[in-house]
């Protein structure tokens, strides 16, 4: 069985989150959204909306689940028997940046990482661009799946 594991924050999930998620549906038999929790880090939206945003965008499709995590990732790939990582590259700076990721993954689990590229159309869209939309009153609706409909005057 091919299980991966989709990391990220998720804050909020975008479009380009959904692109690469669809696109990994036919690689994997199952794929593992998994929201990882950092004390440390200041979220827009709260663990329970994040969750609720990815399992709306995918309530249809069977091989998609949605967990979260604290730790490594490679703790929970153990955890879960799952045999990949699946990440999204957006530009050079993610490369090398996911590159290294990969490298320390494979080196301490042996763990293999699919790097899939964004879409043209997504390739801009990160989470903290949709939150600096959001915190500015802008349009953020073109920016993530419909799931993510919040309040404006956040």
């Amino acid at each position: 069985m091919r299980k991966a594991i989709f990391p990220g924050s998720f804050d909020p999930i975008t479009l380009g989150h959904e692109d690469i998620i669809k696109r990994g549906i036919p690689l994997f038999d199952e794929i593992v959204i998994a929201i990882g929790v950092n004390a440390e880090k200041k979220y827009m939206f709260s663990l329970e909306e994040r969750k609720r945003f990815i399992e709306e965008t995918f309530k249809d499709e069977p091989k998609i689940s949605v967990i979260t995590y604290e730790g490594l990732t490679i703790d929970l790939a153990q955890k879960l028997n799952a045999n990949f990582i699946l990440r999204g590259l957006r530009n050079p700076a993610d490369f090398e940046f996911e590159k290294a990721i990969a490298h320390t993954n494979r080196k301490l689990s042996k763990i293999e990482t699919v790097f899939l590229l964004t879409a043209a159309g997504t390739s801009f869209i990160s989470s903290s661009i949709v939150r600096d939309v959001l915190r500015n009153g802008g349009e953020y609706e073109m920016l993530v799946p419909d799931a993510v409909r919040v309040k404006k005057d956040l």
